[in-house]
């Protein structure tokens, strides 16, 4: 096991089940503190913290309250003493036709998937120093939308997309990357390989097969990591082949 990340604290959003739990235990494995957000999972959150020990904690914070957001960031730094890594990993989907589709479902949208990376990297931006990372969890229907249903979700990933490249360029004269990260289908409980979609995605991905959780986690872990200093500005796609 390496340290690769000893000393450094990473928030992650979102990060009680499903891709940010396996975000959470890849940098907690890499030697950073790590503190999470969750909304509505309190037992997973707690269960996840207890399981992997002192040095990682769960904040409860509603990612569509930005104030929420930033009191986490301050928790953070005022529970380990820094903020080194930033992991903007949660998000919702509103999905369905135009005509089902209302103003409360693009606000809320908007509000978790955009404006709560915003609020969280206001919110940290001053404890940053040279080295730190901010890690967007985007994905690839910000660029692809194969079906009908996703204005709303495709829309806010693609201001994740733009809101990154932008971030870079403000952060980079500090020595201070950011990344997104684009999943493509991932087995988890929201979108499990075996649920009505699986029958239709699988076959269009090279590989055949729906990602875990480990292989987002990977991406971001690596982005993390020192061997990224150099790595900014940049969308990761991991998808499979999905969009090949």
């Amino acid at each position: 096991m390496t340290q690769q990340l000893a000393g450094k604290t990473a928030l992650v959003t979102g990060g009680s089940r499903g891709i940010g739990a396996a975000i959470v235990r890849h940098l907690a494995a890499d030697g950073a503190a790590v503190a999470f957000t969750y909304n509505s999972s309190k037992e997973k959150a707690e269960a996840l913290a207890g399981e992997l020990g002192p040095r990682v904690v769960a904040l409860p914070a509603d990612s569509s309250d930005a104030t929420a957001v930033q009191a986490a960031v301050t928790a953070t730094v005022e529970t380990f003493g820094s903020l080194d890594i930033l992991v903007n990993n949660a998000g919702v989907g509103r999905f369905g036709p135009l005509s089902d589709l209302t103003l409360d479902d693009f606000d809320e949208t908007f509000s978790v998937n955009v404006r709560a990376i915003f609020a969280a990297v206001k919110a940290a931006e001053p404890h940053f120093t040279k080295g730190s990372r901010v890690i967007n969890i985007g994905s690839v229907n910000g660029d692809i939308s194969p079906f009908p249903g996703l204005s709303v979700y495709s829309a806010s990933k693609a201001a994740v997309s733009g809101l990154t490249r932008g971030l870079a360029r403000d952060l980079g004269p500090r020595g201070i990357t950011v990344n997104n990260v684009l999943p493509g289908p991932v087995d988890t409980d929201m979108n499990p390989a075996s649920g009505e979609f699986a029958d239709v995605v699988t076959p269009r991905t090279a590989l055949g097969s729906y990602a875990t959780p480990d292989d987002i986690a990977a991406a971001v872990a690596f982005l993390a990591s020192p061997a990224a200093h150099y790595v900014t500005g940049s969308d990761w796609t991991v998808d499979g082949g999905l969009t090949a």
